[in-house]
Formats: C-alpha cells, sequence, structure tokens
C-alpha cells in the first residue's frame, strides 16, 4: 500500500462543504469520485479538517491509501482531468504509510478577507465579506493581539462543535488593509468549529465601534459564546495552508 498528500485548491460557492453528503456536492465527493474514475477503485479521502459550505482553500491537505502504482505525475494531471473547474490539486506526494493529513497537522493559517465600502464588490462577492461601515484597523489590531497564546476559546465556537478540549494555541495575527480590502490572518494550532468566522465578526464589531478591543480579554475569560460577536459569513474565509513536521519520501511537481 502507499499514503498518498494531494494539496487541493478549491472555490467553495457552489459546495455543501468539503465533507460528503449523499445527496449534495461536496469537495471530498468530487475528489473521491476522481479518484475513482483515475483508478477504477473507491479511495476514502481524509482531510485536514472539513471547511464549511462556501469556504474556499488554497492548500487544502488531504490523503489516501491505494494499492495503485500509478507515478504522481498521473494522480495529479489525472485527478484533474475528472475533476470539476472550481477544484484543482496544486501538488501530490507519497507520505510514510502513518502520515495522516488531519492527525498530523501541527497548525494552519487561515485568511479572512472583508470588503469595506459604501458599495457592494461585484468581482469579490463570492470571496469577501461586505461591510458598509468604515472601520478602525488600528483598534482591530488591538484587540487580535489578545488573542495570541494559549487561551481557553469557548466563546469563539459554535454550538455544534464537539472538540473534546476548547484550549487552542494562536501564534499570530494580523490585520492589514490596501485600499478597501481588509485582510485578517490568524494562525494556530488548531481551531474549533467556526472559530476564525466569530473571531472575526468579534473584531469587525470591534472596528464598528461596538466594542472595546480590551472586550476580547472578557471573552476568553468568561467563555460565553452569547457574548462575542456575529459569526462572520462563510464566503470570506480561505484555508491558506497546512504545517507539518512529516517530510515527503516523493512529491511533484
Amino acid at each position: 500500500m502507499r499514503n498518498i498528500r494531494l494539496t487541493v485548491e478549491y472555490e467553495g460557492t457552489g459546495f455543501s462543504g468539503y465533507q460528503f453528503q449523499p445527496e449534495d456536492p461536496t469537495v471530498q465527493g468530487e475528489l473521491e469520485r476522481a479518484l475513482s474514475e483515475l483508478t477504477g477503485a473507491a479511495h476514502r479521502v481524509q482531510a485536514s479538517g472539513r471547511t464549511d459550505a462556501g469556504v474556499h482553500a488554497l492548500a487544502q491537505v488531504v490523503n489516501f491509501h491505494t494499492g495503485s502504482d500509478l507515478p504522481l505525475k498521473a494522480f495529479l494531471h489525472g485527478v484533474n482531468s475528472f475533476l470539476p473547474d472550481d477544484i484543482r490539486v496544486r501538488n501530490v506526494a507519497e507520505m510514510p504509510l502513518d502520515f495522516d493529513s488531519r492527525r498530523s497537522a501541527v497548525g494552519k493559517t487561515y485568511l479572512y478577507r472583508i470588503y469595506a465600502d459604501p458599495a457592494p464588490p461585484v468581482l469579490l462577492r463570492s470571496f469577501t465579506w461586505w461591510i458598509y461601515n468604515n472601520l478602525d484597523i488600528e483598534e482591530m489590531k488591538r484587540g487580535a493581539v489578545l488573542l495570541i497564546g494559549i487561551h481557553d476559546f469557548a466563546g469563539f465556537r459554535s454550538a455544534g462543535c464537539d472538540s473534546k478540549t476548547t484550549i487552542r494555541e494562536i501564534t499570530a495575527v494580523s490585520v492589514t488593509r490596501e485600499e478597501n480590502l481588509i485582510s485578517i490572518e490568524i494562525t494556530g494550532s488548531g481551531f474549533l468549529r467556526n472559530m476564525v468566522r466569530i473571531i472575526v465578526g468579534t473584531l469587525v464589531e470591534i472596528g464598528q465601534g461596538r466594542r472595546s478591543a480590551d472586550s476580547i480579554r472578557e471573552l476568553l475569560k468568561e467563555g460565553d459564546r452569547g457574548k462575542a460577536g456575529i459569526t462572520a459569513p462563510s464566503q470570506g474565509l480561505l484555508l491558506k495552508e497546512v504545517f507539518y513536521e512529516d517530510e515527503p519520501l516523493e512529491i511533484y511537481p
């Protein structure tokens, strides 16, 4: 058996999230269908994490075990030939048999983009959250810094989150602006369900002057989801990178 890792880019607009659903289009469903077309065998694809409906990925990582002897080049070009235009495999690697795209991950970076302008965007409408209000970026930065470190993020998870612990480590948060586009980038050891989108919703409320930057301290201390900001819309979120310590046995290209 071989353990194959795929790095996958996709636009989540037309999908009901990553995880397979029998009645709805999903990224996992399309990947497994394409692999079946290529190899003639069924494969179950494991991802570094599930993305919700409408969420995009620049570098989602998945892996699967296979008895196929196809070269890595064939997996890249062959799988892509059977995928829809909104999903593409960017590179392929053969990994040690014990590599697991979810359990082996040591960190992730998410990027959230906001379009701040009186008029909503057209070309970026599927990739940003439109905010009419002018946002105070400096106050958002003040709040963002307070998230860095090891904290209990119970107040920043959705009701459906079933994680055994709500303790997570955030290693970096940045808030930048270029003309009308505001980017919030968050790197951490792991994330709770909807954690990034709730953080973004809270930072936006800080930027709008509806809460203080120091309110982040209280939210982390109390762990009350009802006191945090709204859950930001899914279309502004992008899984940018997943980090691993495992070295590939071979990689293409």
